[in-house]
């Protein structure tokens, strides 16, 4: 990779975000899922086509993270842009549910799992 291309990867994402380094609101986790809102609200703006992607992928539910990794952005990037979505009314957010004490769940597996994948 040239010098060029190392720049260029670098001002992207504060190009996409306006120079901004922390999202607006604090509805986004790794594991929040959204939606695009269909059709989109008849006010909305024209967006940047990276937002129009997003929207394109976020035509059935998905997760931050899938769509980060879908569009090879760091996460805190997508948020940003997430956040504008949101606040224009382009998208709805779908926050994780909790995980509730259920007596046939085995909390104990689930610690050992989200340890193991931790680890990776």
């Amino acid at each position: 990779m040239s010098g060029g291309d190392t720049a260029g990867r670098l001002v992207r994402p504060f190009a996409l975000t306006g120079g901004r380094t922390r999202p607006s609101r604090a509805d986004f986790t790794l594991i929040t899922t959204v939606t695009a809102v269909d059709p989109p609200p008849t006010w909305a703006t024209r967006q940047q086509p990276e937002q129009q992607r997003m929207l394109r992928l976020c035509a059935e539910p998905i997760a931050v993270a899938e769509l980060a990794a879908l569009l090879d952005l760091p996460v805190s990037v997508v948020v940003i842009m997430l956040c504008d979505l949101l606040e224009s009314g382009r998208i709805t957010v779908h926050p994780p549910h909790p995980v509730s004490q259920d007596p046939g769940l085995d909390m104990d597996l689930l610690e050992k799992v989200r340890d193991g994948l931790g680890r990776l």
